[in-house]
């Protein structure tokens, strides 16, 4: 049986996801990304001077140093404004994009309005991407909260989050997803910034990705399976509140892999009949420049990450996060020359084949 959901709740499951992920194992079990079986092939003759190796990229129509997005986590809850600061100015320094955790308890009350809006505050240039969940899309009768959450942050695109399977192992969760699709419908016809939807962990299947392009969704995130499992974290809140409500841990690893989503979703694009202004960002497990550098040839327009830079953040600051991003983008800029890739554009055509595992 479901809890009810009570606003005075919602901040404290909002912090529970946080620390959960940041202090325990909270991966997939045995399933990967999928991302392990593919190889960019060397080209020992790329032609290339490094210096002329360009990461840049435009998103949201705006100029980016690398194709990175630090993924929706965290606000709605008291440390979530110093988090939330701390991430925006990092993401403003790298010149790349930051999605914001859930503001669904940001229309229940304006007690922490500010752990969301601090985020454009500490970074005017970036492209930020606000977020609600599907189920409370699903309920909304127009969409005049949304353009509050909108304001609040000043976002360049709105995020909706599929979560079914998190929904289900939440003790307070919300199962009635009837009518998701046609309130996303709403926000895409409303909405006067581009809605973005995404998974958090479980991937989009194909058929999913065409029923969202046929009502006019243009960016999709298919956050594939691989990476923080949030089944397992609902496992081990259940597990740490001494729920007498228990549910297998077979769901640990439920989903659709990474590569194999983006595979899927990318086929998209090039159909006959297809999308070909679909915008694609992948993420679920994606933890390095190598794999983003995969992705992007595999067909992704952008990678997403969250769980391993709240790590970082949470281990050494924003110091220590900015040096990772630095990393992973030097990480980007040595496959594109060792592929012979001057541009992300390029990069998008190079070889990679699939292994025999």
């Amino acid at each position: 049986m479901k809890h009810s959901r009570t606003h005075a709740a919602t901040p404290s499951r909002k912090q529970d996801h946080v620390l959960l992920t940041v202090h325990k194992d909270v991966a997939f079990k045995s399933k990967r990304t999928g991302l392990e079986q593919w190889e960019l092939v060397h080209n020992a003759l790329p032609e290339l001077n490094f210096d002329e190796i360009s990461t840049e990229t435009t998103f949201l129509s705006k100029k980016m140093s690398f194709p990175f997005i630090i993924s929706s986590m965290t606000g709605g809850y008291t440390d979530a404004r110093r988090i939330n600061k701390n991430l925006a100015e990092v993401c403003e320094e790298h010149r790349i994009a930051m999605g914001v955790g859930s503001e669904r308890q940001a229309l229940e009350n304006s007690a922490f309005h500010s752990s969301y809006s601090i985020v454009r505050e500490a970074a005017p240039s970036i492209p930020i991407i606000g977020n609600i969940g599907a189920a409370e899309v699903a309920r909304m009768n127009d969409i005049s909260p949304v353009q509050k959450l909108i304001e609040l942050i000043r976002a360049d695109a709105f995020a909706v989050h599929l979560n079914p399977l998190q929904e289900f192992l939440q003790p307070e969760g919300n199962t009635n997803f009837r009518g998701v699709l046609a309130g996303i419908e709403r926000l895409v016809r409303g909405l006067s910034i581009p809605v973005i939807v995404k998974e958090i962990g479980a991937g989009i299947s194909k058929n999913v990705a065409e029923r969202l392009l046929n009502i006019g969704v243009s960016i999709i995130d298919i956050a594939g399976a691989g990476g923080t499992s949030w089944a397992g974290v609902e496992i081990l809140r259940r597990e740490d509140k001494s729920s007498t409500e228990r549910l297998s841990e077979q769901f640990w690893d439920w989903g659709i892999p990474t590569a194999d989503a983006l595979l899927e979703a990318a086929s998209l694009k090039s159909a006959r009949g297809g999308f070909p202004s679909l915008v694609l960002i992948a993420s679920g497990g994606i933890t390095n420049g190598i794999e983003t550098a995969k992705a992007l040839a595999l067909g992704a327009d952008a990678v997403a990450s969250a769980r391993p830079m709240m790590r970082q953040l949470f281990a050494g600051g924003k110091k220590m996060l900015s040096n990772h991003l630095h990393q992973w983008q030097k990480e980007l800029q040595g496959v594109m020359f060792l592929t012979g890739a001057r541009t992300i554009e390029e990069l998008h055509h190079v070889q990679i084949i699939r292994r025999n595992i």
